[in-house]
């Protein structure tokens, strides 16, 4: 496993939703990779924070009061509902909002970019021919000729054997397979 694959299913490991083999992948590159330690640490950190921060809960007439706000602004714009006059969006509000669509377009090119298949690697065809071959010394014509008549017959039928088929004489080579 690498950082990579390590960082994008690093959310399962932390809530133990991935598969058997994927935990125990992910539990030996910790041990063995301290980039991916330390951020796995620094989440695992950041969660118990959050984890252990005081629940929020608001007042028992926070309700009411709400309620009795929201009836007041509706009363103050005549029955319509607009926002107050007195709100205006913040004046780098704009510049926020396009730098964040930048971003969110960016981040999904990069998606494209990484699920798109790789581009088709087209070479050239490799033409490719046979070495020569050696010429087979049981094929030399005086090797041939220095074989006596009272030579047994077998040690001359691997001989032939092992020569060249286009070279052998293939009467002798059907004679001595008989």
């Amino acid at each position: 496993m690498d950082c990579r694959e390590f960082r994008e299913k690093h959310v399962g490991f932390i809530d133990d939703t991935l598969p058997a083999i994927d935990m125990e992948a992910m539990r030996e590159h910790v041990l063995l990779c301290c980039r991916c330690a330390r951020h796995d640490t620094s989440v695992r950190r950041g969660l118990l924070i959050v984890r252990n921060l005081p629940r929020i809960e608001p007042s028992p007439d926070f309700v009411a009061r709400l309620n009795a706000r929201l009836k007041e602004l509706q009363l103050a714009s005549g029955g319509r509902r607009e926002m107050p006059r007195h709100y205006r969006p913040p004046q780098g509000y704009f510049a926020v909002l396009a730098a964040g669509l930048a971003l969110v377009g960016y981040l999904a090119l990069e998606a494209l970019h990484r699920l798109a298949p790789p581009a088709e690697i087209r070479l050239p065809p490799v033409v490719a021919t046979a070495p020569a071959t050696p010429p087979s010394p049981l094929s030399d014509p005086a090797f041939v000729g220095a074989i006596s008549t009272g030579m047994p017959v077998w040690p001359a039928v691997l001989m032939a054997e092992q020569a060249p088929q286009h070279l052998a004489n293939a009467e002798l080579h059907e004679a001595a397979l008989r």
